[in-house]
């Protein structure tokens, strides 16, 4: 048996990285690098990098299957139960930081909608409602834990309004769990001055075995379709592949 487990606690910073999701058919766009909300308070745009995660754990497992020891499977010889190998590679991670958006241009100083709005409720984030993708809990209704500050006294731009209080990249995405398994076969091939002339090998592999889901980031963005619920998953379905080598 073999095994090595590693983890990071870890923290990025910076005032410029963000998402952007402005389609109505993409809710979760690219990574840019972001004009600061308020050109004159740069500062108010420092918080966690859309790349930051706090906590990786990952962990890796290679165990020899000792089928030719087991007396049950003896008869069938050497050549079939010896060479078994089971590899796992897993990986736990929590979820990246997201920014909320307003989707309307509330000053002046910028254009596109992405000023950040005022927020006037907690949210509770989970994927474990009946309706899994409703990442905010209220459906139709998740814009109501913000508000646009316009047409309001002392407003400015096209829509008489001021810079929300929201800072940026405020809110967690899910996590992200993946499980890998290979089954692997050796069997040798003759023998050529006192070793191995070849070996065929066998591997059946089976990504994220367990078929979990990973959820991706939610639309983020308050005048946006389907704002607060997720529209897409991360990373593949279980996906299971099998070859067959030859090493010589």
């Amino acid at each position: 048996l073999g095994f090595s487990a590693n983890y990071t606690f870890s923290k990025s910073l910076d005032d410029v990285s963000s998402i952007f999701g402005a389609s109505s058919t993409v809710q979760t766009g690219n990574v840019q690098l972001a004009p600061p909300q308020d050109p004159f308070n740069p500062g108010a745009d420092k918080g966690p990098s859309t790349f930051d995660v706090t906590h990786i754990l990952a962990f890796n497992i290679i165990q020899v299957l000792p089928f030719n020891r087991m007396e049950l499977l003896r008869p069938l010889g050497k050549r079939i139960t010896s060479g078994w190998q089971l590899l796992n590679i897993t990986t736990l991670t929590s979820g990246l930081p997201f920014s909320i958006y307003s989707g309307i241009q509330q000053t002046g100083y910028g254009s596109g909608g992405v000023d950040r709005p005022d927020q006037v409720g907690t949210p509770v984030l989970s994927t474990s409602r009946t309706v899994r993708e409703d990442y905010f809990g209220r459906g139709p209704q998740n814009a109501s834990f913000f508000a646009l500050p316009i047409n309001v006294p002392g407003g400015t731009g096209p829509n008489h309004g001021v810079l929300g209080t929201l800072g940026r990249d405020t809110f967690r995405g899910p996590g992200y769990h993946d499980i890998d398994f290979a089954l692997i076969k050796d069997t040798p091939l003759g023998h050529h001055a006192g070793a191995e002339a070849a070996t065929v090998q066998f591997r059946a592999e089976f990504f994220n075995a367990f078929n979990l889901v990973n959820f991706s980031l939610p639309s983020n963005v308050v005048l946006g379709s389907g704002f607060g619920e997720i529209n897409k998953t991360a990373g593949t379905s279980r996906q299971l592949q099998f070859s067959l080598k030859l090493l010589f």
